[in-house]
């Protein structure tokens, strides 16, 4: 590997203070990955009206000398525990890094590998340009033999062996400790695991069959359907879905009325999701969701989905009602919810503040009537950042709840893109109302019986 020259303090001491530390070059691949999962994009003239621009171009530089999963996990921490001046976020959008394509050759050579056969042998016909790029891989186009157009995603070589490397050194005697006090390790045992899992193409194509079921029940939503003939650990075939990635729709002016009904409906999925599938399609990134103007969705990347033991639903339901004003043993369960069982009241307590403030901007009621939230306000988003990066901080965090805190700022930078205004407690309101165990397939869990209660 490479040998990185000393980080200067500065701007990213706080976080990030690195010493010399050899990394490998595959670390690249982690560091696209890495990218896709955690960097949120807000609107960038928003941020560079408001962010100290000469700070962050100079942690840029700095960060720019660490390849590889340190320079994400640099983005990671400045995303999720605001352990980084808040300045460096539009900065720190030039460090995305798109994974060098495979080559024609060797995206051919790694289906054969996985397949038993070439693409062209194996689809009557094979796009030999990928048409995107994955978390772990890149997507081709292909037609089966049936006549049904496909879209095939194909692994990098050796992501596992990358990842694997690449954690055991950030795990390294000098790394670590440099973090203490920003970023709680069973959080970065919680990212590898995902990785790792991420890896196994198999489970996400069980991913992507449990959510299909789960969310079988909403017309407006298409999620592919997968090849199993062609999908193994390292390559998976699906259904094409059509429609436009976030950037590409808003390039199309779409009327105010169709950004909020899109808006409304993916806070309904995601409310869906965490109230009665207890899973949740956890990288709620623009380039997953594929918009139509008729208000159609279509969601792809199902690498990351989130299954939760704890009651995410529960703690919605709490946050709408306020809870913690109104008495103690509620104010204690939604700490247990966020910190786990393990934090001391009189800590969790300095938190709800922030929580009031949050409840007050995503939850917003007049005279007891709810309202909607116009996500266009820069406002909105930095509270909401704020509060969540607080609430992951600190250091009982329950694992589980900064990735849901990872989605809710994903989806919530979606409906700030999309200039959206939703009400979501109505939203709530019609998801809670719904009858989904009808829906459920053999494979989903039974229906959580504390729900009844709410």
């Amino acid at each position: 590997g490479m040998v990185l020259k000393e980080v200067p303090d500065g701007v990213v001491g706080r976080g990030l203070r690195l010493s010399r530390l050899g990394f490998s070059l595959t670390g690249s691949y982690l560091g696209y990955q890495m990218q896709n999962l955690w960097l949120g994009e807000v609107d960038r003239k928003e941020r560079r009206r408001r962010f100290n621009q000469r700070a962050s171009r100079r942690l840029r530089q700095e960060l720019a000398t660490l390849r590889g999963p340190v320079m994400k996990l640099g983005q990671l921490l400045s995303q999720q525990t605001h352990a980084l001046a808040p300045e460096v976020i539009e900065e720190l959008a030039h460090l995305q890094m798109r994974a060098p394509g495979m080559h024609p050759t060797l995206a051919r050579a790694q289906f054969k590998a996985a397949c038993g056969r070439y693409p062209e042998e194996a689809f009557r016909s094979f796009e030999p340009v990928p048409m995107a790029a994955a978390s772990l891989g890149q997507v081709h186009r292909a037609v089966t033999h049936r006549g049904e157009t496909v879209a095939v995603k194909i692994q990098y070589p050796a992501m596992r062996a990358a990842i694997e490397s690449d954690f055991r050194l950030l795990r390294s005697a000098t790394f670590p400790g440099r973090l203490t006090g920003h970023f709680p390790p069973a959080i970065l045992d919680e990212i590898q695991r995902g990785f790792l899992e991420e890896t196994d193409y198999v489970h996400e194509g069980h991913n992507l069959e449990f959510l299909r079921e789960q969310l079988a029940g909403f017309a407006y939503l298409t999620i592919p359907q997968v090849d199993w003939a062609w999908t193994t650990e390292r390559v998976l075939t699906m259904s094409f879905v059509t429609g436009l990635p976030l950037e590409e729709f808003l390039k199309q002016r779409p009327p105010a009325a169709v950004r909020d009904l899109l808006g409304r409906r993916l806070v309904e999925l995601y409310q869906f999701q965490l109230q009665w599938a207890r899973a949740l399609h956890a990288d709620q990134h623009p380039g997953n969701f594929l918009l139509h103007s008729d208000g159609r969705i279509g969601m792809v990347d199902f690498g990351c989905v989130k299954r939760l033991s704890f009651d995410a639903g529960e703690l919605v339901r709490l946050c709408i009602q306020r809870a913690w004003r109104q008495h103690e043993a509620a104010g204690r369960r939604v700490a247990e919810l966020i910190w786990g069982p393990a934090v001391p009241w009189p800590k969790a307590r300095r938190m709800f503040p922030g929580l009031d403030e949050f409840a007050d901007t995503l939850f917003p009621m007049v005279d007891g009537t709810a309202v909607a939230v116009d996500f266009g306000q820069p406002r909105v988003l930095e509270i909401v950042g704020r509060v969540l990066g607080q609430a992951v901080r600190n250091k009982l965090t329950n694992p589980e709840f900064a990735f849901v805190s990872r989605a809710d700022l994903g989806l919530y930078t979606l409906l700030h893109q999309l200039r959206a205004r939703v009400n979501v407690v109505e939203a709530w309101r019609g998801v809670q109302a719904l009858e989904p165990r009808a829906w459920r397939g053999p494979r989903a869990a039974p229906a959580p019986s504390a729900q009844s209660s709410s």
